[in-house]
């Protein structure tokens, strides 16, 4: 008894200790984190590339065995990584084949216009000053300020360049660790890929091995629930935005707006981005649409209000499924909470990371409600939503 006690209070004194050091030296514990994630970034980025591309190279690998003759069912998963490969490539080649001719286009309409949108605007702005009896901005010029905003850009941009040139070996050597970092994801995602199945179970043999039973179980559930949540919620964001932004260019097509492949592009892209994407994407392609013509903007803006109500209730329902059971105000607290912590990034994973933790406690909920149910002999809810 007395041994056990003391064992509780060396660990109890450790954690102290080791909690204590860490709070003062809290500086040199982040940067030694950050140096620990940067010699783990290849690795971390090719798991994120396998997780992704695990669903298709499943796919592929079930339709090469049903078509291999069986002395060559081994050749199934090396194929399904290829293929997977090869489409991924394919698609960015057609992409850029397709949407960056356009895009180019549109920017260089965009910047040898922003004279006559300028002045758009001040007749909008000269309007508004006369309707609103607004004497004191009568005297504001927002030619001027366009015209003077774009050569303080301008500026801006010459003089990174010109500063950025003495440092061309510092920019070379990012440029080929980048390089080289990327290389090194390729190899470790097609391992993954190639030997996922193997990889899983040395990793529950490990767990079963060296983990206590009451902490294996809970740890393999926890990592299941976690891929299911993460798999649902990346495929779930990938399509939304692709049918979104095929749906908002074939509907700019047909009602004629400007700008219709750079806004489908911006509204695709921005739409993974959880909540604040779709403000984000809204508020840019209004602020296109207004220079050339704010009737424009407003009718695109119901459009598009329009055309991500059908999307986010009709459409992507049935095609992704259901959807990760977290309720909205949730979503939105830990979008917020993400974002403040961790930037975009945050932002991105914040949502599925939360569902896990709300799955979990309501696992926990109805689990303790039960018991205390089954103690009381009465019934209460479990639900937390």
């Amino acid at each position: 008894m007395e041994t056990n006690m003391f064992k509780k209070l060396l660990l109890l004194i450790t954690y102290a200790v080791v909690l204590v050091a860490a709070i003062v030296k809290l500086d040199n514990v982040l940067d030694w984190l950050a140096q620990l994630i940067s010699a783990f970034q290849p690795l971390l980025i090719g798991f994120a590339i396998a997780f992704i591309l695990h669903r298709p190279c499943n796919f592929f690998a079930r339709l090469y065995r049903r078509h291999l003759p069986h002395a060559n069912q081994r050749a199934a998963v090396p194929l399904a990584v290829a293929t997977s490969y090869l489409i991924v490539i394919a698609l960015f080649a057609l992409l850029i084949s397709l949407v960056v001719p356009e895009l180019v286009h549109s920017i260089q309409t965009l910047m040898s216009n922003m004279g006559t949108y300028a002045a758009n605007l001040q007749s909008l702005y000269d309007q508004m000053v006369g309707t609103f009896d607004l004497e004191l901005l009568a005297d504001l010029n927002l030619t001027d300020v366009v015209n003077n905003n774009l050569r303080e850009l301008l500026s801006s941009v010459l003089n990174a360049l010109t500063n950025t040139l003495p440092h061309l070996v510092s920019v070379t050597s990012g440029l080929l660790s980048a390089i080289v970092t990327g290389a090194l994801a390729i190899v470790f995602s097609i391992y993954m890929l190639s030997s996922g199945t193997k990889l899983t179970a040395q990793c529950r043999r490990l767990a079963v091995t060296y983990l206590p039973g009451r902490l294996s179980s809970p740890i393999l559930s926890v990592t299941h629930l976690t891929y299911d949540t993460f798999s649902k919620y990346v495929s779930g964001q990938l399509t939304e935005a692709c049918i979104l932004g095929f749906l908002c260019f074939l509907g700019m097509c047909l009602f004629r707006f400007d700008y219709a492949l750079l806004i489908s592009v911006v509204v695709g892209v921005s739409a993974l981005i959880p909540i604040a994407g779709a403000y984000l994407g809204a508020s840019v392609a209004a602020l296109l649409l207004i220079m050339i013509d704010p009737l424009q903007a407003l009718w695109f803006l119901i459009f598009l209000l329009i055309l991500q109500q059908l999307e986010g209730n009709i459409i992507y329902p049935r095609v992704v499924g259901t959807s990760l059971g977290l309720p909205g105000i949730w979503v939105l607290a830990a979008v917020t909470v993400g974002g403040s912590l961790l930037g975009l990034a945050g932002v991105v994973i914040s949502v599925p990371v939360t569902a896990v933790l709300y799955t979990l406690l309501k696992q926990d909920l109805r689990t303790r409600v039960a018991a205390n149910a089954g103690k009381d002999g009465g019934e209460s809810s479990s639900d937390l939503s």
